[in-house]
């Protein structure tokens, strides 16, 4: 048997090609290697996202076992290895078998793989749909904003022409009121020995006097009521509705009140915005039956131009807050758009008229405020107050004092009035006052007898008449012709024209319908002394 001979001595042992073949195969044989360290480490940390890791990975073997049989060649040079050889080229040709197979299986699917170029349209495909979503979602938003703005549009357009029904239907209520609250005090004082018929008056007097609130309250929601807002101190305010509170919510409600310390004064009317109070709390104690939680509270607020385009009768800028909550049932979210419009109640038939929250957003509206209702059912409710901001200190409060004596008097009084009924009435009135009446029933009459030489103290007035020329007018005109003739208003429904931005206009002069006879002549008096 041959003994096997080193590949060395093919080469004649000479020295420049023995090193020439160490070198070349140390190279190629630590090419293969690097192939494999790279190919094997990348498969290993991205497996889950490799495709074709077993093909992939068996030629990272392949190609590490061809760096070995280079090694084993280097080797050969100066020792002969032929079993080893053998046995390691059998199985290197074994796995480029499988590797070769493997790989021609692969191909097709290799085929069908997108390009670059392939994958960067679909990626600008891809960015395009993006694009149109984002535009197509921004379009949506949009309509569902402009969808928003037109349901608070014609909520506000439906509050807005409900006003104008209720403010006319109450002007209408207040002319027969006070010919009706008039007429029962002169009935009264006829029949005041006849104890029967007192009590009939009496009856008759307590129901004009609730259809008097009832208008009060209709014409709080049109914001057609008078209003004299001043300087308040809101805190004060709070704690005295408080204390007429404990006694009429009983001891089932616990009242806690959140005042905020030094707080700002607001221009409101004291005297509406402590009816305000008074009307958010019996509310809540309706909603309460079974006892619970009310809780008053006061701070400063900012509505930003954010929150004044989600409410579009909001100015942005600095109010302060007055917050009324309770712990009772809620209210639905699908009434919460209703809640604010008048006769509108979650109540029983008979425990109420439904006015308290419209006169309460009438009134907002008119002190250039703003109210907002948060509720939910099971868990209570709190009803915010946003007032304007007063620029001075807060003003004392100066109770009005009434003589119960009638005042009388006997100048001359002009009675502009268009409905027959009540004019008919406050000549009586004024005449039993003691003074001389004359009477008109619109301002073109009233400015006939105002050319005349007849003697005119006092043009009374009201406010809302037909014929083109209001009582505002009506009293210019006239104080062009009379400089020395007092004027004296009234008016169940004043609109715009002696009532501006919520504020009685300086130096003018109201009665509200319907009113007493007492009222009257302590009107008439302070009118002609003025």
């Amino acid at each position: 048997m041959p003994i096997p001979m080193p590949q060395g001595a093919d080469l004649s042992w000479t020295p420049q090609l023995l090193w020439l073949n160490t070198v070349s195969g140390a190279i190629i044989a630590v090419a293969f290697f690097s192939i494999a360290f790279v190919i094997g480490s990348f498969v290993w940390r991205r497996q889950r996202d490799v495709m074709f890791r077993g093909v992939i990975g068996g030629f990272a073997a392949f190609s590490a076992a061809s760096g070995v049989a280079r090694l084993l060649a280097i080797l050969d040079l100066w020792v002969p290895t032929p079993i080893i050889a053998s046995a390691f080229d059998t199985c290197l040709a074994l796995m480029s078998i499988a590797v070769t197979i493997a790989m021609f299986k692969m191909l097709p699917r290799l085929l069908v793989l997108p390009t670059r170029i392939q994958l960067q349209k679909a990626y600008d495909r891809l960015e395009e749909e993006i694009k149109q979503r984002r535009e197509a979602e921004a379009m949506v938003a949009r309509f569902q904003e402009i969808e928003a703005n037109e349901a608070r549009l014609r909520q506000a357009q439906k509050m807005e022409a409900i006003g104008q029904l209720t403010g006319g239907v109450a002007h209408d209520f207040n002319n027969i009121l006070t010919v009706i609250t008039g007429t029962i005090e002169i009935l009264a004082e006829a029949v005041k020995d006849q104890p029967q018929l007192v009590q009939v008056t009496k009856m008759i007097s307590a129901a004009a006097t609730r259809g008097a609130d009832l208008t009060q309250h209709l014409l709080a929601f049109a914001r057609r009521q008078p209003l004299q807002p001043r300087a308040t101190d809101v805190n004060k305010l709070v704690i005295e509705a408080a204390r007429l509170l404990r006694p009429t919510l009983g001891e089932q409600i616990e009242i806690e009140s959140m005042l905020a310390p030094d707080i700002a004064p607001a221009l409101v009317d004291a005297s509406q915005l402590s009816t305000a109070i008074l009307n958010l709390a019996l509310n809540a104690r309706d909603a309460m039956p079974h006892g619970g939680k009310l809780t008053l509270e006061t701070k400063p607020a900012t509505l930003d131009a954010d929150y004044a385009r989600l409410n579009n009768d909001v100015m942005p800028g600095n109010y302060i807050m007055i917050a009324v909550s309770d712990s009772g049932e809620g209210i639905p979210s699908h009434m919460l758009d209703k809640v604010f419009e008048p006769f509108f109640t979650t109540k029983e038939i008979g425990r109420g008229s439904g006015l308290g929250l419209s006169m309460v957003y009438g009134f907002a509206k008119q002190s250039n405020g703003h109210v907002k209702i948060y509720s939910e059912e099971g868990h209570g409710t709190t009803i915010r107050l946003y007032l304007p901001l007063a620029s001075g200190p807060a003003e004392a409060t100066v109770d009005e004092v009434r003589k119960t004596e009638v005042e009388r008097g006997n100048e001359s009084i002009l009675i502009v009035e268009d409905d027959a009924l009540v004019r008919e009435y406050v000549v009586a009135q004024v005449g039993r006052l003691g003074y001389r009446t004359l009477a008109a029933r619109n301002a073109g009459e009233a400015l006939s007898i105002i050319g005349s030489p007849e003697r005119i103290d006092l043009l009374f007035t009201d406010v809302i008449m037909p014929g083109g020329m209001n009582g505002r007018q009506l009293a210019t005109e006239a104080l062009k012709r009379r400089p020395e003739l007092k004027v004296l208003y009234t008016s169940g429904y004043t609109e715009n024209a002696i009532v501006h931005h919520g504020r009685l206009d300086a130096g003018v002069l109201l009665l509200a319908k319907p009113y007493l006879t007492s009222d009257l002549a302590r009107m008439i008096r302070i009118a002609l002394a003025s």
